[in-house]
């Protein structure tokens, strides 16, 4: 039974929903809708303390609304000149959804299968019992310490309760295995978000192997974290983090697909199509993997005649599309060993590739990381012998639901079987209607944040499957910082201030009016075209032409 001290509300039935119930609270109790409040009920004769979430709130009972018609006077003086007493005036009226009791053993809620009674009083989850039962912790205790827990990321605490209350601790083994999507719409701090779990996949207690495919040069501060004591272990370790600038990327063109190369031609008939696909496929039989466009050439010219109109007009595309590409050589390759290691964040920074590059070098880099980790899972050699992590910003540019990208496929399969042989991926997109579904609803962790778009809102209702209605109610109110966690990495949502980044954010807008300023005060500073002309024997107007 509730300390009658604590109790905020009285139950006084059951809601519209099954798993619903209403109670009524006064004006002084103020319980927001996401709050999370607290029952206790007999089940198989021991008492358990139920778990539920406030929905909705509305105002049964208050002043009559002839107090409130003139703006001038305030509704307590009205109430005072008429003689009617204002105390415990308002009485509220609040919907609540049963999450369940915290069963120890299965180290997840289980349904009571039964409300309230009208009458059961009502109490406010304390803070440690859910920083303990929300997260998907494993907790054989319904109050544990969660701070102590090793592999845990810290992204903020309860948004309805004071700052730092109530903090939210979610299992990375979960995200980084089962997949993560953080959606949001442009300016509402998914790239925010994202470093703050960085920040946490590289602390000592987890010394992540995570590679971060950055299209737009957003996280050029994550390096701040060497030498910051939060990162530092006992035994010397510190966080390595290494960026590859678009320079340094190359993808070896034996190990592109034939699919790869259809790709990034021009419209190739099918006879050109034909000759293509069947020197490819001989050239890919060779011993030698260091071969480039000359001799996959004189390939087609031998099997099909250096007259060959198909053949000429494949090289000039070959040429044109591929030979003349830096990201493409007979010999380099981005070596694997270098951007996946743990303890080491590799920031992939192709802000200067165009679209298509990006999704190439993406298509062969996730290729070959997974053939490693299938073949190190199977006991065979492999180049990566660990578990990694792989975060894409602008997700749908990787994984689009038109399907054009020749990196979707492979994102698919990872995102289908990657669990099982350590390779998880995150996707951050502010259009989640513009990811693929099949990618989107392998996701296991979401993070989803403010999207008002409606085509946006339905994606993640059809993909997400732990977005109950409630949890979509929430996302166009939200505002930047603000985030609904929900999925495999929780046992329930729960709604949340993402905590502040412990290193500099570089994803923010461009300070506009200081550049145009200082653009300004430097313009200035230099002569003119017309002010030149004044040193010369030219006329000087003071007006300069544009033609």
């Amino acid at each position: 039974m509730a300390d009658r001290s604590d109790v905020v509300g009285t139950v006084a039935g059951p809601g519209d929903d099954p798993n619903e119930f209403v109670f009524v609270t006064p004006s002084d109790k103020s319980i927001k809708t996401g709050e999370f409040i607290t029952y206790t009920v007999s089940v198989e004769d021991e008492p358990r303390s139920v778990f539920a979430r406030v929905t909705n709130r509305e105002l049964i009972r208050g002043l009559p609304e002839g107090f409130l018609a003139d703006p001038e006077v305030g509704p307590e003086t009205v109430a005072a000149t008429l003689g009617v007493p204002t105390d415990d005036t308002e009485l509220y009226r609040l919907t609540a959804t049963v999450i369940g009791y915290y069963d120890t053993n299965m180290t997840t809620f289980a349904n009571p299968r039964q409300l309230p009674d009208p009458g059961t009083p009502l109490s406010i989850a304390p803070h440690q019992q859910l920083e303990t039962v929300l997260p998907n912790l494993g907790c054989e205790t319904d109050s544990t310490d969660v701070t102590s827990l090793d592999g845990v990321a810290h992204v903020g605490w309860l948004l309805n309760r004071p700052a730092e209350a109530t903090n939210l601790h979610i299992p990375i083994e979960e995200f980084a295995s089962t997949h993560l999507a953080i959606l949001a719409s442009t300016g509402s701090g998914k790239s925010y978000t994202a470093s703050v779990l960085i920040e946490e996949m590289m602390r000592p207690t987890s010394r992540a192997s995570l590679l971060v495919f950055d299209p737009h040069g957003e996280y050029d501060t994550l390096a701040e974290m060497q030498g910051e004591e939060a990162f530092q272990g006992e035994d010397g370790y510190e966080p390595d983090v290494v960026y590859y600038d678009p320079e340094r990327l190359r993808v070896r063109i034996s190990e592109l697909e034939i699919g790869d190369v259809m790709a990034v031609l021009d419209n190739p008939s099918n006879r050109m199509q034909d000759r293509l696909s069947t020197a490819w496929r001989s050239m890919q039989n060779r011993e030698s993997r260091t071969w480039g466009i000359d001799a996959l050439i004189a390939e087609m010219e031998a099997e099909f005649g250096a007259d060959d109109a198909s053949v000429g007009a494949l090289e000039w595309r070959l040429r044109r599309s591929i030979e003349r590409n830096d990201l493409f050589h007979p010999e380099e390759n981005v070596p694997l060993d270098e951007i996946v290691d743990p303890g080491q964040c590799t920031v992939l920074q192709m802000d200067t590739l165009d679209r298509r590059d990006q999704q190439l070098i993406t298509t062969v880099l996730l290729r070959r990381m997974y053939r490693e980790r299938l073949g190190d899972v199977r006991n065979r050699d492999s180049d990566i012998e660990h578990p990694i992590f792989a975060l894409f910003e602008e997700g749908h540019r990787f994984a689009p639901a038109s399907g054009e990208a020749p990196s979707l496929g492979i994102m698919r399969t990872i995102t289908s079987e990657g669990r099982k042989f350590g390779f998880g991926l995150g996707i951050i997109s502010q259009r989640p209607s513009k990811i693929d579904q099949d990618v989107l609803s392998q996701c296991g962790t979401q993070i989803s944040m403010q999207i008002k778009n409606p085509s946006d809102q339905d994606a993640i209702k059809n993909s997400v499957e732990a977005a109950g209605e409630d949890v979509l109610r929430e996302l166009p109110g939200l505002t930047p910082g603000q985030a609904v966690v929900s999925g495999d990495a929780m046992n329930t949502p729960a709604l949340i201030q993402v905590r502040q980044r412990r290193t500099p954010h570089g994803a923010g807008s461009r300070p506009v009016i200081e550049e145009w300023r200082e653009a300004y005060d430097e313009r200035q500073r230099e002569p003119t075209q017309s002010e030149s002309a004044d040193f010369g024997e030219g006329e000087s107007t003071g007006v300069q032409s544009l033609d």
